[in-house]
């Protein structure tokens, strides 16, 4: 199946697909990728105890790691290889144990290269936003999942 042949949506599930299979650091924290499109993902995860820092807070990196792992899945649903060349995150709340968050990447530009994505991490067990993250995308060589490859767009 060609790039041509699926439409935005498609492409973007078949290449989320591919990516989770790998992804074996979203599995390990159990982050569910709940939805995606293109230049989109909403991602989330239930803060274990075993994410605590010894305040008792949920780690500032594991905040930081749903975040980018919506804003890898999400600058990638074009299935070009896209890689992090900055970020940065603003925590604003706390999360706890058993606080259930949800990370909504979306594309704010992208083309050719680069592309910049914003990324809420909101709790919804408090109804809060906890985190704003930026991220900043570089394309690198290579398509994320190679069954697409014959035909595919280099926009």
């Amino acid at each position: 199946m060609t790039h041509e042949a699926l439409s935005s949506q498609s492409l973007a599930e078949t290449v989320a697909a591919a990516m989770w299979e790998r992804d074996r650091a979203a599995q390990a924290l159990e982050i569910r990728l709940d939805t995606i499109a293109p230049g989109n993902a909403r991602l989330s995860m239930i803060v274990r105890t075993d994410m605590l820092n010894g305040h008792g807070m949920c780690h500032g990196g594991m905040i930081f790691t749903l975040a980018d792992t919506a804003f890898a899945y999400a600058c990638n649903s074009d299935n070009h290889n896209t890689v992090a060349s900055a970020c940065h995150i603003d925590f604003l709340k706390p999360a706890h144990a058993g606080d259930h968050l949800q990370a909504d990447a979306q594309a704010r530009t992208h083309g050719g290269r680069t592309g910049v994505y914003d990324i809420t991490v909101h709790n919804l067990s408090t109804g809060q936003d906890i985190a704003l993250f930026r991220g900043k995308s570089h394309r690198i060589q290579g398509l994320v999942t190679e069954t697409l490859q014959s035909g595919t767009n280099e926009n």
